[in-house]
């Protein structure tokens, strides 16, 4: 009886020529979709040479160096020799009509000033170089994002040429920068040989600033000591010259009164007795005087050979004090040169020292000038007052010896009354001399008296300068001492740079740099793409999704063509009848996955990485999708078919044929797992790229058990109908 259904169900299908056409016709069904749309995109990209795109040279060049760059001819020349695309220069004019006219699928438009900011890397605003990208997306959108790609390609073909524009100028630079490093080397060697001298020049300088340091310190304690000498002077000065000035008083007293004793000579006589008895008295008295005149004339000896030794003394001393200025002058000279290689702090302290060394011995040698001349003038003073002295003592003599005359003979008194008025008139004379000589000694004891005013004045603003000469000369000897320190850190500097240059200069001159040295920096990354399961075309990456596709549309239009629940004959058991639909429909499933796979195989020419497992999986998927038509169509008939494309919907969107999983919304993962076009596409890319067989025997498992499924459930339904139908008819054996 099996035999009879089955065999009724084949010979209706022969039979009837309405069943038997959109039968074969639906073996090629899945060819078509899968066929078709895999020829269709097998490998579009390898006609992207026709596919118009349009180049708009803008470029006007620039020089750089020297050279001239027209870097927006070189892109225009690679791109028109690369045959990328259907590259067509035009004007901008044209390239903007033929776009908006579907001429050109994307215009490439490289600015005026395209060379121009490839010369400005150095600027303090450097450019970019810009190209103009513009695709008509609402033309073709793919094309675009296709142009967008090549855009990438053509930006890193332009930097790889600036770049190496730029590496060769660059290794240029390095060659003369190693030439430099050689001068500067030898610079830095004379460098250190000068170094070498100016601390030698250094230590002498310390030496020197320090024997600076110690001669101010005795210059101060002798300025001092001069000061309290002058000062102590002066006071004796201005006591001499009260003295002299009372001297010189009485001297006028006694030349009126020996005017007098002149005139009253001739009355002597009458009082000669009482002049005889004073005599005595008179000639010890005059002896008194000689002593003490003795004792003055000494004195004032002494005072003008001392004002005299004093004044060849303030000569040396003024002489000194220029020569001391004069040196400090000298050292200021001097020091310039070393003040330029010192911090500007120690520059600015040593400034301030040598202004006011400068200034003290301006001071110094002002004061030692005034004390010359005041020493001068006392000189001539003490000289005047040393003669008239003398002469008073000659004076006094001749009168001491008249006196002792007239008191060794009275009875010559009026001889010598006679002498006596001869000797008054001689006093008389050389008391005026005398007067004249206090007067002279009395303007000198002034001039004295100023000038020891003066060199006082003098030596306290000496004293002053000396203090700060000996405190600045001690700092200016302890900067010495960093000095030196500093110079010798400069010789070991420069010892150390003429080294690291001599090493730069020997690395720069070791830079060789060629053709392949300027490529390497414009490029120096090449990616070595090592993928696994390697897909060599769009056809072989699609060949899973479209497969899997066109065998579930040739069951879906199977379930449409032929009848998937009426029986050929009366059914005489529910598996009988259920076979003898499915003998139908395995048959056709079979020839419909043999055909695909065929043509896709080896009309197309796909490679797999094992041909009957591919096979089997076709097979697998074909019955599987077959199984669940089945089921949808028998259980709802025509809504099963609109369920069963609901399915197919679902499958195209969350099977990840084509983008990955990650990337569809969350929403519509969640049916991933759930139906069974995932697991074909999984299979399917298993034994067509990947080779892992264990996961390809697991997806073909699942889809058995979305068959067995389908398939018992197919059966339970046949024999429920066969139950409520057939089962209370008697069947005719």
């Amino acid at each position: 009886m099996k035999k009879t259904m089955t065999g009724a169900e084949w010979k209706q299908l022969f039979r009837s020529r309405k069943l038997m056409v959109p039968m074969i016709a639906i073996l090629f069904i899945p060819v078509l979709y899968a066929g078709m749309f895999l020829w269709a995109f097998w490998d579009p990209y390898a006609n992207m040479k026709d596919l118009p795109v349009a180049i708009v040279n803008l470029d006007k060049g620039a020089e750089m160096e020297g050279e001239q760059l027209a870097l927006g001819k070189d892109l225009t020349d690679k791109l028109m020799d690369s045959k990328q695309f259907d590259f067509k220069e035009v004007t901008k004019s044209k390239a903007e009509k033929g776009l908006a006219k579907q001429d050109y699928y994307v215009v490439i438009e490289i600015p005026e000033n395209f060379s121009e900011h490839a010369t400005t890397l150095l600027d303090p605003d450097p450019q970019k170089l810009m190209i103009v990208y513009k695709p008509n997306e609402g033309f073709n959108f793919l094309s675009a994002q296709i142009g967008e790609t090549a855009m990438d390609r053509i930006r890193a073909e332009v930097n790889e040429q600036v770049t190496s524009t730029y590496a060769e100028k660059l290794f240029d630079s390095i060659v003369k920068m190693g030439d430099g490093f050689g001068e500067a080397a030898d610079g830095a060697g004379k460098l250190h040989n000068g170094a070498v001298q100016l601390a030698g020049g250094a230590n002498e300088l310390k030496g020197y600033l320090e024997t600076l340091a110690s001669s101010t310190i005795t210059l101060a304690d002798g300025s001092q000591k001069l000061a309290q000498g002058a000062s102590e002077a002066g006071n004796g000065a201005s006591k001499l010259n009260k003295g002299l000035d009372t001297l010189a008083t009485g001297s006028k007293e006694l030349v009126a009164g020996a005017q007098k004793a002149s005139d009253g000579a001739a009355s002597l006589q009458e009082g000669i007795v009482s002049y005889t008895e004073g005599v005595g008295q008179l000639t010890a008295s005059y002896g008194q005087i000689a002593q003490k005149e003795k004792e003055l004339n000494m004195a004032m000896s002494t005072l003008n050979d001392k004002s005299k030794q004093l004044n060849g003394a303030a000569g040396q001393l003024a002489g000194a004090a220029g020569n001391i200025a004069q040196g400090i002058d000298g050292l200021s000279t001097q020091l310039e040169a070393v003040m330029a290689g010192l911090p500007e702090e120690q520059q600015t302290a040593l400034r301030t020292t040598l202004a006011q060394l400068k200034q003290g011995s301006a001071g110094l040698a002002g004061g030692m000038q005034e004390l010359a001349a005041g020493t001068a003038s006392l000189a001539n003073g003490t000289a005047g007052l040393n003669d008239a002295s003398g002469g008073l003592a000659t004076a006094h003599g001749q009168v001491l010896a008249g006196l002792e005359k007239l008191n060794g003979s009275s009875a010559e008194l009026k001889n010598g009354a006679n002498a006596l008025a001869a000797g008054n008139a001689t006093l008389s004379s050389s008391l005026v001399q005398f007067s004249e000589g206090v007067q002279s000694a009395q303007k000198g004891s002034a001039d004295l008296a100023s000038g020891l005013a003066a060199l006082t004045e003098g030596t306290g603003s000496m004293k002053a300068g000396t203090s700060t000469l000996a405190s600045k000369s001690k700092e200016l000897a302890s900067g010495s001492a960093s000095l030196v320190n500093g110079i010798a850190e400069l010789d070991k500097g420069t010892v150390t740079l003429q080294e690291k240059l001599a090493e730069a200069n020997k690395a720069a001159s070791e830079v060789h740099p060629s053709s392949k040295t300027y490529e390497m920096m414009a490029a120096p990354v090449n990616v070595d793409q090592e993928g696994i399961n390697h897909v060599p075309n769009y056809g072989t990456g699609f060949a899973p999704y479209f497969l899997s596709l066109g065998l579930f549309v040739g069951a879906l239009l199977l379930s449409i063509v032929f009848p998937l629940v009426e029986p050929a004959v009366k059914p005489t058991g529910a598996f009988r009848w259920f076979f003898s639909k499915v003998s139908v429909l395995a048959t056709v499933g079979l020839l419909q996955a043999l055909i695909a796979v065929g043509i896709v195989k080896y009309g197309l020419g796909m490679e797999v990485v094992n041909t009957p497992l591919f096979i089997l999986t076709a097979i697998i998927t074909s019955y599987t999708f077959i199984a669940l038509v089945q089921m949808l169509v028998s259980l709802f008939s025509d809504a099963g078919r609109f369920v069963a494309i609901l399915v197919l919907i679902l499958q195209l969107t969350t099977s990840a044929g084509t983008f990955p999983l990650e990337l569809i919304p969350a929403p519509l993962q969640i049916f991933n797992k759930f139906l069974p076009m995932t697991y074909s596409v999984q299979a399917f890319k298993v034994s067509i790229s990947t080779g892992d067989f264990s996961f390809l025997w697991m997806n073909n498992g699942v889809l058995i058990g979305f068959m067995v499924a389908c398939l018992m459930m197919t059966v339970g339904y046949f024999a429920l109908m066969f139950k409520k139908r057939y089962s209370r008819e008697e069947v005719v054996a």
